[in-house]
């Protein structure tokens, strides 16, 4: 890829280059170009395309490296791992150009109207709060749960942004989405336990 970009640059106008690309790039190419930022915007880009809507399965591929990445932000990395594999595997350049074009327009006017505050929410022990979280969401989103994965997958995304862009608000969004993703989940449950119960019933009635 190109030289790194400056760590002023807007993420905005960083996957405005990146829907430039004609070849195929990596998760290497992808860290060494976020820079510091790379935990927050990697995590950002594969949570938004998880909330896509995508062929069945999908978020189960696209999860994998958010379970891989978020519990390092939990354990407290300072730069994003991976094995060597992972780290040169190729992303499409067609793929990755539909997630940033879908990205940039919303992300613009976030940028525009964010900025750093509540700052007792990124302390060491709040940022490890939110990996963790993060971790857990990521989990829930490689399960095959049919629409389970939009309000996990913005709760991430949520989370990401707020990482990138220190704004308390967005964490505060990100946890409010965490709570909503829970409910559902418990209520899902609920039902598909109760339908298993009916069906078992009436199996052992025949």
């Amino acid at each position: 890829m190109a030289d790194v970009p400056s760590e002023d640059l807007p993420l905005s106008a960083i996957l405005q280059e990146l829907t430039r690309l004609e070849g195929d790039i990596s998760l290497s190419d992808l860290i060494d170009r976020f820079g510091e930022r790379s935990f927050g915007a990697i995590c950002f880009v594969f949570a938004v395309a998880c909330a896509l809507p995508l062929p069945p399965g999908s978020s189960t591929v696209l999860g994998a490296p958010l379970v891989l990445l978020t519990p390092q932000i939990a354990l407290g990395h300072e730069a994003p791992w991976a094995p060597r594999w992972l780290r040169h595997k190729p992303i499409p350049a067609a793929d990755l150009r539909r997630v940033c074009e879908r990205l940039i327009p919303p992300l613009r006017r976030i940028e525009r109207v964010s900025r750093p505050r509540l700052h007792l929410l990124f302390s060491p022990v709040g940022v490890r709060l939110m990996g963790a979280v993060c971790t857990l969401l990521s989990l829930v989103l490689i399960l095959p749960i049919p629409l389970g994965n939009l309000l996990p997958a913005s709760a991430v995304a949520a989370f990401s942004l707020a990482l990138i862009l220190r704004d308390g608000l967005l964490a505060l969004a990100g946890y409010a989405l965490t709570l909503a993703s829970t409910a559902v989940l418990v209520v899902a449950g609920h039902v598909i336990l109760q339908i298993l119960r009916h069906v078992l019933q009436v199996i052992a009635g025949a």
